[in-house]
């Protein structure tokens, strides 16, 4: 994977001391393994390209030191995640001041990471919003002959004009769609709710057939049972499935330590419901969680913690699919 900007990962916290069975006992680095991983993980640390002031960029970082706390198993549904095969990729190199070289780095690990290990699913640990259009673009360039679908947990379109903007958090949907990337008919977004995203960008979203769900459309249907729904039908109209997590979807109360919190938004258990069911699709080969700011959480990190058990949650439904 020459060129790929991916540093090894730095963590370093199997003490003989400690506890065995726990996240960092099962996790391996990538150059560790004697087989291809059934999952990858890797890190995208950048901030600067949010509309917001943001500090997503340390995310990936108290991710992997948080995980520490997690055991490598399910209580509720009684699985051992251990028998699933994680490695660690580590995190992109960003450049210091140039947020499009940055994005172009995060282009190439993705595509990189997908042609060296293509059965293996992804996972990107952001970072803001913006990291999403550069991954997807990655994985493209790598499968140019196969379609795409979006299913996007959120509480905003991310359809602003990047004409305005730039290719900021903000605007990475519009930047596929007017990108020739996806098609707007292939992006549906479950989570939308209350004051935040205005008519014009309501407006844009309908017209390019995005299916938009609301907070109260989705409660009606239940969020396992949507998601399933349009991941059956996203399956059977494109080739993969990319599933981006914006952590704003959470409500408020659940997560402080979102640049962009607001009331109305998912439950945690909501989330947590919802990923078992993204998890166990087949049809998922990449999904990142993005938009999550230890620099604004409180100080038992509550919202980094949500955000560790959410990969967590997706990594149980992995295995489910496995039988």
């Amino acid at each position: 994977m020459a060129d790929n900007w991916l540093r090894e990962p730095n963590w370093s916290w199997n003490d003989s001391l400690e506890p065995s069975g726990y996240v960092h006992d099962w996790v391996q680095r990538i150059n560790e393994v004697e087989s291809v991983p059934e999952c990858i993980l890797y890190g995208a640390p950048l901030s600067k390209s949010s509309i917001s002031v943001s500090g997503a960029s340390l995310y990936p970082e108290v991710f992997r030191r948080l995980w520490k706390q997690f055991a490598a198993y399910n209580f509720e549904e009684e699985i051992d995640l251990t028998s699933y095969s994680v490695a660690d990729a580590g995190d992109i190199l960003m450049h210091t001041t140039d947020v499009a070289e940055s994005h172009r780095r995060i282009e190439i690990a993705a595509y990189a990471l997908n042609q060296t290990f293509p059965k293996s699913t992804l996972c990107m640990i952001g970072g803001d919003h913006s990291t999403t259009a550069c991954a997807i673009r990655g994985l493209k360039r790598s499968q140019p002959n196969q379609t795409i679908g979006i299913l996007q947990l959120d509480t905003h379109l991310d359809v602003r004009d990047p004409a305005e903007y730039g290719p900021a958090n903000g605007t990475p949907i519009r930047q596929l769609i007017e990108g020739g990337v996806v098609r707007g008919e292939h992006i549906v977004n479950i989570g939308l709710h209350g004051y935040y995203n205005t008519k014009q960008l309501v407006e844009y979203a309908k017209r390019h057939q995005i299916k938009t769900y609301s907070m109260k459309e989705t409660r009606k249907i239940g969020v396992s049972r949507l998601i399933e729904q349009e991941l059956k039908r996203l399956s059977s109209e494109t080739d993969l499935v990319y599933v981006t997590v914006d952590m704003d979807v959470l409500d408020i109360s659940f997560a402080p330590g979102v640049p962009a919190a607001t009331p109305g938004g998912m439950r945690t258990e909501e989330l947590f419901e919802g990923l078992l069911s993204i998890g166990k699709s087949p049809a998922v080969k990449h999904i990142d969680f993005v938009c999550l700011d230890p620099s604004r959480d409180s100080r038992i990190e509550e919202t980094c913690r949500i955000g560790v058990h959410a990969w967590l949650q997706f990594m149980t439904g992995r295995i489910m699919n496995k039988g």
